[in-house]
């Protein structure tokens, strides 16, 4: 009979007599769960969604298909609408006038338009059409003469000008004049006296005295510059840009800047100063020959090595 408890009370007994296994099993039981559901719930959020995935593909395929170029043809000026002092403006002179780059007046500084106000209006707009300094014909744009006296006004006028405002060109009225030509062309008799037409004709298959001079003129060389005229220009107008890095201008003297383009050449160069490149003008704004302005490209060049 006294057997007989300790049998049962064994019987009940869990497997867990002491309190680590008692800590071990609360471990396993529930805080190992909960870290486990937690990196699976993190997991499929951090996966990218097949919405993403699609747009990532599509985005993908269109850089793939898209055009490397576009052809645009240019439309004579004279032939669209005429822009307003202010569009003309806002489109080519706001980047030197703006901020008053490279000698250029500053936009609305009466101070600085002061001489400029003193002079006839006229002059100002040849000076705009032509080019003056460091700025080039029509600030390197293309535009009417029109359209660039409506923005000369409009800048001389925010700086205290009083210029009215210019007067379109007048239609020509060659119409009928060219129609009455034609007629009387087409009226009149068409034969000519064997005589004339004679001495034409040997007068038109003997060839010009000029046009036995010509090939020699042309095949003369180009008058050579030295190193000192390089030097000169770039400190009459290349300076503007170079010595401060100016709009994408590479710094005179800065390696880096210029790395890449010692690759090119000076040729290469120069024909894009020629031409034109960027935010640069043609000739840089300069009216300078093609000898000068390589001479102005090699000494950059050669201070920037």
């Amino acid at each position: 009979m006294s057997e007989t408890p300790a049998v049962n009370e064994e019987a009940h007994t869990g497997p867990i007599h002491t309190p680590r296994q008692m800590l071990w099993a609360s471990v396993f039981g529930f805080v190992l769960p909960v870290l486990i559901i937690v990196g699976l719930v993190a997991y499929v959020t951090s996966a990218p969604s097949p919405s993403s995935v699609e747009r990532n593909e599509d985005a993908q395929v269109k850089a793939r298909i898209a055009k490397v170029g576009e052809v645009k043809l240019g439309v004579d000026p004279a032939l669209r609408p005429q822009l307003s002092g202010e569009e003309v403006y806002k489109a080519q002179c706001a980047t030197c006038h703006a901020a008053g780059l490279a000698g250029a007046p500053k936009f609305g500084d009466a101070a600085a338009w002061s001489a400029r106000l003193g002079q006839a209006f006229n002059v100002l707009v040849e000076h705009a059409v032509k080019g003056k300094g460091a700025m080039a014909p029509q600030g390197g744009g293309d535009f009417t003469d029109y359209e660039i006296a409506r923005a000369v006004a409009y800048m001389a006028n925010h700086a205290g000008g009083k210029f009215d405002e210019p007067k379109p060109p007048a239609a020509p009225a060659s119409g009928a004049a060219s129609g009455a030509t034609a007629s009387a062309a087409a009226s009149a008799p068409a034969t000519t006296p064997a005589p004339a037409a004679e001495a034409a004709s040997v007068a038109a298959s003997a060839p010009p005295a000029a046009a036995v001079t010509e090939p020699a003129a042309a095949a003369a060389p180009a008058a050579a510059v030295s190193a000192d005229a390089g030097k000169k220009l770039y400190d009459q107008i290349c300076v503007a840009c170079h010595v401060a890095g100016v709009a994408g201008a590479p710094k005179l003297g800065d390696k880096a800047a210029w790395q890449p383009r010692l690759a090119q050449g000076v040729d290469a160069l120069t024909a894009h100063v020629i031409a034109g490149k960027g935010a640069m003008p043609p000739r840089g704004g300069a009216n300078a020959s093609d000898a000068e302005i390589h001479a102005a490209v090699e000494y950059m060049v050669n201070a920037s090595k």
